[in-house]
């Protein structure tokens, strides 16, 4: 059998670490098994769904590099979904009810009065054709429910292990609203049959649902769509640094505001696609080795904490690692390259890429003298060699030396402050050839070069 997951997001709003996570899984699972990747808009609320949503999940999942191999619109598909419910419907499991959500709201206050479990009565089931003739004259619409079996539904989670759900305990969901709208559930199984989607991977609070929706699965295969039930995988969920859920902002932390922030992407997805895994949170050295590297194995069951200071860390390591060639059409586009000798100066400098701005300026100026010893600085520039090649430091250094008696600390921090402006920063050695000596003098004398 040939792997084939899905990725089903809304474009009612932008992509976020939460789905993202989903996202990648999916893609790291499929890849890693040699499988397909499937891209499916969930768009069947056409009131809240936009094509700019739309083309920023693309652009956002395109960037990760979470590339898909077949994409879809559900939108397109309700002649689908409109078949599946005329067949469940001639099944006797999609009925018609009337229930209001204050009637509802009613009785479920009175079975937890009674010390009920306060699920669905299937009170509409119980309705004679004129009590349903009075409703509708009424100018009320019905929506419909799945009739559950009411069965103990057990399954073999790749990532929880042996796993049953009870729907005795479950209301029969709506599938269909009452103006006509299909809720998530039975698009999203309709599509996995036509698809040939062969596990579903997500996050365990979608645990419980999976009961129900194996139902709907073997309710259509019986009704003639589809073969088999996929298999499923739901996997902890992301809480914060300090084990709390996830906060509002964090949750929320769109892909989008992550990439202005400067983040790269292999150092999203290595934070992703590593934590809560037996796996050393490094950063991998692409998306085809994190998919080549995943197991559901590897998965703990405890929640995956999500920590901005390890993906700071990530960042960091992931630019520490960059080659030239990989940095130089962003180094042009910033008005920053400076060559090879210059980024392979400063890239273990850099936190964030746009880091590489400041690093430029520290070289081709204006820099502003920091000059504590104006003596220091004049003896300095006695001194300063007429040729700054690659050993020019380490022979101007020696001379500085003798001349002033300074050493270590004393002598090399007040030359980097001269003529970088700054306490810390690349090596010395490296960056001095790249200043040249008109802008070293310059700045000796205190002079804005």
């Amino acid at each position: 059998m040939s792997v084939k997951v899905r990725f089903a997001p809304s474009p009612t709003g932008k992509l976020h670490v939460g789905n993202v996570r989903t996202a990648l899984v999916n893609w790291m699972f499929a890849k890693g098994q040699g499988g397909s990747f499937v891209l499916r808009i969930d768009d069947t609320d056409l009131a809240r769904s936009t094509p700019e949503f739309e083309q920023g999940i693309e652009d956002d999942l395109t960037w990760l590099g979470l590339v898909w191999d077949e994409r879809y619109n559900q939108s397109k598909r309700f002649d689908r979904y409109h078949d599946a419910a005329e067949r469940l419907k001639a099944a006797g499991r999609l009925y018609p009810a009337w229930d209001t959500p204050e009637e509802l709201d009613r009785r479920r206050k009175v079975q937890l009065s009674r010390g009920l479990p306060p699920i669905y009565d299937r009170a509409a089931l119980a309705l004679s054709d004129e009590d349903k003739a009075a409703l509708e004259a009424e100018g009320r619409k019905p929506h419909w429910r799945f009739k559950l079996d009411g069965r103990r539904v057990a399954w073999e989670d790749l990532s929880r292990g042996h796993a049953e759900v009870d729907t005795t305990s479950m209301s029969d969901p709506v599938l269909i609203r009452e103006d006509g709208l299909y809720l998530y559930t039975l698009p999203s199984v309709v599509d996995d049959i036509d698809m040939g989607i062969t596990h579903v991977i997500r996050g365990e609070d979608h645990t419980t649902n999976t009961g129900a929706q194996i139902e709907i699965f073997e309710a259509l295969i019986a009704a003639g769509l589809g073969t088999t039930v996929p298999t499923f995988a739901h996997m902890p969920l992301l809480v914060g640094a300090d084990g709390a859920a996830l906060s509002k902002r964090l949750g929320s932390l769109s892909v989008a505001e992550m990439r202005d922030q400067g983040y790269e992407p292999i150092a999203i997805t290595s934070h992703l696609g590593r934590i809560g895994t037996s796996d050393p949170l490094e950063v991998a050295d692409s998306i085809e080795a994190l998919g080549q590297g995943f197991s559901f194995d590897k998965m703990g069951r405890s929640p995956a904490r999500y920590d901005n200071e390890d993906l700071d860390r990530l960042n960091a390591q992931a630019l520490h690692a960059m080659p030239y060639a990989a940095a130089k059409g962003r180094l042009e586009t910033l008005d920053c390259d400076l060559g090879e000798t210059f980024w392979d100066a400063v890239r273990a400098n850099l936190t964030k890429f746009g880091d590489v701005v400041d690093l430029a300026r520290m070289v081709r100026g204006p820099v502003t003298p920091v000059i504590e010893d104006p003596a220091f600085a004049a003896a300095a520039l006695a001194v300063l060699p007429e040729t700054i090649d690659a050993g020019a430091w380490s022979v101007w250094t020696s001379a500085v030396k003798d001349s002033t008696g300074a050493k270590g600390k004393a002598l090399f921090m007040p030359l980097r402050h001269i003529l970088t402006g700054q306490p810390h920063g690349p090596d010395m050695a490296t960056i001095v050839p790249l200043i040249g000596r008109e802008r070293i003098e310059k700045r000796l004398k205190g002079e804005v070069a």
